[in-house]
C-alpha cells in the first residue's frame, strides 16, 4: 500500500517464564538506544512491572498488549500509534510463547500477538545441560503452530564457548533458525524481586547503571548487528492513523496517587484520559500532607501499600484529607493497593495492624502465598463509574492479600461487578460501591474500553454541575 512504512520489529518469546527474555529485551533495548535508535517497547500480558523496566531501558513509555484483555484490534492500533516515530519495535512476551488465557488455544498468548502483528519471533531459551536436545526444543516451538515466523534463537545460561558452538551447529544441521546469541551463566546482574515478582523500576529501585550492565552483556554475547540487518520482516504502519477522541471542553483534574506505594497505571490509560481533557494531578499519600487543589476526583492505583503501611498510617493529615474529599461527594476510586488504602486497616504478615483511610469498611491482611492471579471479565451489576448495568470490561487480578473482615453489606455497600475468572470459569461478586466511592481488587484495562472512560468523565461533569 502506498504510504506504508515498515519498521523492524521483533517479538521476544520465551520457552517458559524465567528463560531470560526480560533481561535480554532490556539489554537489547538499551544497547540499540545507546546507538541512537528510537526503540519502542511493548509488553505482552497485563503486568505493570516489566513495562517500568522497558520504559527505563528505552527512554520511551512502554505499553501493554494482550489479545484477550485488550482485543487484537486495539493491540494493532496501539502499536501503530505509538511506533510512528520509532526505528525498531520490541514486544516482550509473557510466560512461554504459547501460554495465555487458554490451555487449548493461542488466545491471550505471545504467539497470538506475533501472528496478528505479523512480527518475527526471537526465541529465548535456557540451554543449561543441553546439547543437541536444544535443537529439538527449538524445533518444537518452531513447528507447534502455523503462521509464525521464528527468525532467530538466543540461548541463555550457556556453559562455555564450545557449548555455544555445539548449540549453533545443532540448529544449522537441523535447518532451524540461527543462533543469534549465547549468554553465559551469570553474565547478567540479577533483577531484584519481591512477592509480586520483579521490583518496579520506578522510584530508584533500579538505576541506569543496572540496565547498562544488561546492555553490555547483550553487546558482548549477541550479534546485535545481525539482528539489525536481519531480513526477518517488520511491522507495517498504515499510511494514516486518525483517532476519534471526545472533544475537549472544560478541563477536568483527577488527583492520582503516585509514589513508592502507588504506581501501577497503564500508560495508555493515562494518555486516553488526557486526550479527553483530563489533567492527571499527581500526589503522594506517603509524603504529602494535603491533596492537590481544585481536583474533581481521586484515583488510587495498585502498588505496594503493605511495604509502606506504617508511614501511610502515620500520615494522618493525608488520611483526613481523603476522608474529607470523599465526604464532599466527588468520585473516589481505588484499585487493588488502592482498595487496601481506602479500607479501615491493613494487617501485615506479622499481625501488625495499621489504620488506613476508613472509607470502605474492610480490613485487609497480607498472606504468605499468592491469593489470586488471573485474567478477569467484569459485568456491571449496577450503574456505576464505568457505565450502565450490563456493561463489560476486562482486566486481571494479582495480589497476596485478602479481605479478612468486613461490614460491607451491613453498611450499605453493594457489589458493582460480577466477575468471571478466565481460567477457572468461576464467578463472584466484587467491586464494592457506595455513593461516590468504588473500590476493587481488579486492575481494569480502561483504554481498550473507551466507553468506560467516557462514562467516568461524564459522571465527573454531572457531579460538577
Amino acid at each position: 500500500m502506498v504510504g506504508e512504512k515498515s519498521i523492524p520489529a521483533y517479538v521476544m518469546g520465551g520457552t517458559n517464564s524465567g528463560a531470560g527474555k526480560t533481561s535480554i529485551t532490556l539489554g537489547l533495548a538499551r544497547a540499540l538506544s545507546r546507538r541512537g535508535m528510537k526503540v519502542q517497547t511493548f509488553k505482552a500480558g497485563p503486568d505493570y512491572l516489566d513495562p517500568s523496566y522497558l520504559a527505563l531501558a528505552s527512554g520511551r513509555p512502554c505499553y501493554n498488549v494482550d489479545g484477550w484483555m485488550c482485543g487484537l484490534d486495539y493491540v494493532s492500533g496501539l502499536v501503530s500509534e505509538k511506533s510512528r516515530d520509532a526505528d525498531l519495535i520490541f514486544v516482550e512476551g509473557v510466560m512461554g510463547l504459547f501460554d495465555g488465557a487458554s490451555s487449548t488455544s493461542p488466545e491471550g498468548s505471545t504467539a497470538e500477538i506475533a501472528r496478528h502483528l505479523g512480527m518475527p519471533i526471537l526465541l529465548v531459551a535456557s540451554a543449561a545441560s543441553m546439547a543437541r536436545s536444544f535443537a529439538a526444543l527449538v524445533r518444537g516451538f518452531a513447528c507447534f503452530e502455523e503462521g509464525l515466523n521464528l527468525a532467530g534463537v538466543i540461548a541463555n545460561r550457556v556453559g562455555s564457548e564450545r557449548h555455544a558452538e555445539i548449540l549453533s551447529e545443532s540448529l544449522i544441521h537441523e535447518k532451524l533458525p540461527p543462533l543469534l546469541g549465547a549468554i553465559p551463566k551469570s553474565a547478567f546482574p540479577v533483577l531484584p524481586e519481591r512477592h509480586l515478582g520483579l521490583v518496579s523500576a520506578d522510584y530508584g529501585a533500579v538505576d541506569d547503571s543496572f540496565i547498562d550492565k544488561l546492555a553490555d552483556a547483550c553487546e558482548k554475547h549477541i550479534d546485535v548487528d545481525m539482528l539489525i540487518d536481519m531480513d526477518g520482516g517488520g511491522f507495517r504502519l498504515p499510511s494514516s492513523n486518525s483517532k476519534c477522541v471526545a472533544e475537549n471542553t472544560d478541563r477536568i483534574r483527577i488527583g492520582v496517587a503516585k509514589d513508592e506505594a502507588f504506581h501501577f497505571y497503564y500508560a495508555d490509560m493515562l494518555e486516553a484520559f488526557a486526550e479527553r481533557g483530563v489533567e492527571w494531578v499527581e500526589f503522594s499519600p506517603l509524603n504529602d500532607q494535603a491533596l492537590p487543589e481544585n481536583i474533581d476526583a481521586l484515583w488510587f492505583g495498585g502498588g505496594y501499600p503493605e511495604s509502606h503501611a506504617e508511614k501511610l498510617s502515620a500520615n494522618s493529615e493525608m488520611l483526613s484529607a481523603v476522608r474529607n474529599f470523599a465526604a464532599s461527594g466527588k468520585p473516589v476510586y481505588g484499585e487493588c493497593g488502592g482498595l487496601m488504602y481506602l479500607g479501615r486497616s491493613l494487617r501485615d504478615l506479622e499481625g501488625n495492624e495499621f489504620g488506613m483511610a476508613g472509607l470502605v469498611p474492610i480490613v485487609t491482611r497480607m498472606l504468605p502465598r499468592l491469593k489470586r492471579l488471573g485474567l478477569t471479565e467484569v459485568r456491571l451489576l449496577e450503574d456505576c463509574f464505568w457505565g450502565n448495568w450490563g456493561g463489560v470490561l476486562r482486566g486481571h487480578e494479582f495480589h497476596f492479600s485478602e479481605i479478612a473482615e468486613d461490614r460491607l453489606v451491613s453498611d450499605g455497600w453493594i457489589p458493582a461487578y460480577e466477575v468471571s475468572y478466565r481460567r477457572k470459569g468461576e464467578t463472584s461478586s466484587e467491586g464494592w460501591v457506595k455513593g461516590n466511592v468504588l473500590a476493587s481488587y481488579i486492575h481494569l484495562h480502561f483504554a481498550s474500553r473507551p466507553q468506560a472512560i467516557d462514562a467516568f468523565i461524564k459522571k465527573i461533569r454531572d457531579n460538577n454541575e
